[in-house]
């Protein structure tokens, strides 16, 4: 039974889950940390954690005792903590992240989680965040309604047809009762092979940052303080460049260990942006309209 949990990074996604599980019923302890001395102090301020530790090794002094350790901080960082804490524990225990990109970390968790006598690690990507971070950005409901993937081990293999169930067929109990917690969230969850994830994911969250940064970016250094940019912009303006307020900390990570998929998809923009500049006076432009308004109807149904 899940009675401990720790926080390793209690950013909004951390503070959040924090949040989530005393929403959701759980009477257990969660502990937090975050390299961030204002960000802990501000998770501990919005009721998101209980305890905190101060140091590296308190984290794993807490990992040792805590059923799920749940790793909310950038890619590069998760890496760094799996390998931390692979060697400090023990089985029975759930390690679990939050990281945006999948196919590193399943590929490490496989090397270092999972054999007799170690922690289980879980994989996962709660699709759900806003622009702007921060424990005191953190919302109970903030997962209500997202999706919550998972790529665990194994779906290799049912993707190929192997007799197992979509959650992977060793699933550990504290995997399963993490699940559960993830369910009474309010979230709903879907099991995806890690490359799939990470192909998909380029397309759907880390292009329209990409798109959004650039963006803003450009009109910055076109046009940097003038007043009409702001007299003149929008809500289309608005709505478009939203995402350009997100942190390069965290997307610095994404374009590191995703680079190959999300090359793919800004040079498949580019392309498709050089065909409607070269068709602003032909019947194609009309097509390309047609073809938008057609993907945005079907997303309403």
């Amino acid at each position: 039974m899940m009675e401990r949990v720790l926080i390793v990074g209690t950013g909004l996604i951390g503070a959040s889950i924090g949040l989530s599980l005393r929403a959701a019923g759980f009477a257990g302890r969660v502990d937090g940390w975050d390299a961030s001395q204002s960000e802990l102090a501000a998770a501990v301020q919005v009721g998101a954690v209980d305890d905190v530790a101060n140091s590296a090794e308190d984290v794993l002094a807490l990992a040792r005792v805590a059923d799920v350790i749940v790793l909310a901080v950038p890619v590069l960082a998760i890496k760094d903590w799996m390998q931390r804490l692979a060697p400090a524990l023990h089985e029975g225990q759930l390690v679990t992240d939050v990281g945006s990109t999948k196919l590193e970390i399943a590929a490490l968790a496989k090397e270092l989680f999972g054999r007799d006598g170690s922690a289980a690690f879980l994989p996962g990507h709660p699709m759900a965040g806003k622009e702007s971070g921060g424990a005191l950005q953190a919302e109970a409901g903030l997962f209500d309604g997202a999706m919550w993937l998972f790529t665990a081990a194994g779906l290799e293999a049912i993707a190929a047809g192997a007799e197992a169930t979509a959650a992977g067929a060793e699933a550990t109990a504290m995997e399963t009762e993490w699940r559960g917690w993830v369910s009474r969230f309010g979230s709903r969850t879907l099991d995806m092979d890690a490359a799939r994830h990470d192909e998909i994911c380029a397309w759907v969250s880390h292009l329209p940052q990409m798109l959004s940064t650039a963006l803003a970016a450009l009109l910055e250094d076109r046009f940097g303080d003038a007043p009409e940019i702001a007299a003149i912009g929008g809500r289309a303006l608005r709505e478009t460049t939203r995402l350009g307020a997100s942190p390069y900390s965290m997307w610095r990570d994404v374009a590191m260990t995703n680079t190959g998929p999300l090359a793919d998809t800004l040079l498949a923009l580019e392309q498709r942006l050089a065909h409607v500049r070269e068709n602003l006076r032909t019947p194609e432009l009309r097509e390309e309209f047609a073809l938008a308004n057609r993907f945005r109807q079907r997303r309403r149904g």
